[in-house]
């Protein structure tokens, strides 16, 4: 069992990674004071493979269960699913003496955990991930919110959870496509925060791929390890959290011109990894030889570093509409070798002609 503190005063929470953990979330809402009804959201998939042991684990505690449903998929990650998802609190009577238990993966997260900030005007909710990219990034740090069809993210609230537990066991019924997405958050924190365990990852990617649950639960530990420290130092993105956004912004551009269909987060993210780590070289931040190790570590956990081709006019305006974006420019995170990162601003011009991108109209 690994046990992590996420240590915010008053908006302070433990992490909980353990096997088979989704057995003992009940007690362990018991344990940390929760009352009242719990609403289990979810999406459909999800719901029908662990809905039924969650719910038991809750009822044990002695909570009256509601379960709720919601669409699988970014493309619903939007107001007309948060609001359906209110019509069902309200009509469960879901009051102020309730919480919300979020089960599944980044997008039940953010959604649930932004109805949670939001409705009633704030009601406590638990994180349980079953994606490999909600366990070691989304699910920690209490970014909640949805998309707006001009970019990912522009409507949300910092809101921590009371707890996180992660199953490692729910991995074996991911989609293959999304555990591979979710390895590109995990490459991210060691480009940019933990060269030792960008090594760590060089040498485990057979036994990452294949699934092995003592390098899942290590890379886990150390993922959510390294996020916790980053919050614990800035909560609500102010400096050093920001660096958790590299191979985000153009990532998010591409995954918002792809319609949130086409790619998925992970899969935007690699692409934008690479990007960054080319910008980097062209900044002087990193040298070549280390760009090409990221994007062959990238290459070799099955991932694609391959340009989508969008118009530029489309792409500079999804760029534009990055929420880091202030007065015309962007805050950019580049890798300062492996391990370390730099902060620049840019407009996204200078951010197409850094990546080598096709800026001609």
């Amino acid at each position: 069992m690994g046990l992590l503190s996420v240590n915010l005063a008053e908006n302070g929470y433990d992490i909980l990674i353990e096997r088979g953990a989704i057995n003992s979330v009940g007690s362990r809402c018991s344990a940390i004071g929760l009352k009242g009804v719990a609403a289990v959201v979810s999406n459909p998939t999800v719901a029908a493979l662990y809905g039924a042991a969650l719910q038991a684990s809750l009822e044990a505690a002695g909570y009256r269960v509601v379960r709720i449903e919601i669409p699988d998929g970014e493309q619903f990650k939007n107001s007309k699913t948060l609001n359906s998802l209110y019509d069902d609190l309200l009509e469960a009577g879901v009051d102020r003496s309730a919480f919300i238990v979020a089960l599944g993966g980044g997008v039940v997260g953010d959604v649930a955990g932004y109805a949670a900030a939001t409705w009633l005007r704030g009601i406590p909710f638990v994180q349980v991930p079953t994606t490999l990219l909600a366990q070691v990034d989304s699910s920690v740090g209490g970014k909640t919110g949805i998309d707006h069809p001009k970019g990912k993210n522009l409507i949300g609230a910092f809101y921590q959870p009371r707890l996180v537990v992660i199953d490692v066991d729910t991995l074996s019924t991911l989609d293959q496509r999304q555990f591979m997405a979710g390895i590109a958050e995990v490459i991210k924190y060691g480009v940019v925060r933990d060269l030792p365990f960008f090594e760590y990852l060089e040498s485990h990617v057979d036994g990452l791929l294949a699934q092995n649950r003592d390098v899942l639960e290590e890379i886990i530990l150390r993922c959510c390890s390294l996020k916790a420290q980053v919050v614990e130092q800035d909560e609500k993105e102010a400096g050093l959290r920001a660096i958790l956004n590299y191979g985000h912004t153009l990532g998010h551009a591409f995954e918002a011109l792809a319609g949130y269909r086409d790619m998925v987060h992970g899969e935007a993210v690699a692409v934008g990894m690479a990007l960054a780590a080319r910008i980097s070289v062209s900044q002087g931040e990193c040298s070549e030889g280390e760009r090409q190790r990221i994007c062959d570590l990238i290459s070799r956990c099955g991932l694609s570093t391959a340009i989508p081709s969008f118009e530029r006019k489309l792409l500079v305006a999804a760029l534009s509409a990055d929420k880091k974006s202030k007065s015309g420019t962007i805050t950019f995170i580049s890798n300062r070798g492996i391990g370390g990162y730099a902060m620049t601003r840019h407009t996204p011009e200078e951010l197409l002609v850094m990546g080598g991108l096709e800026v001609a109209p």
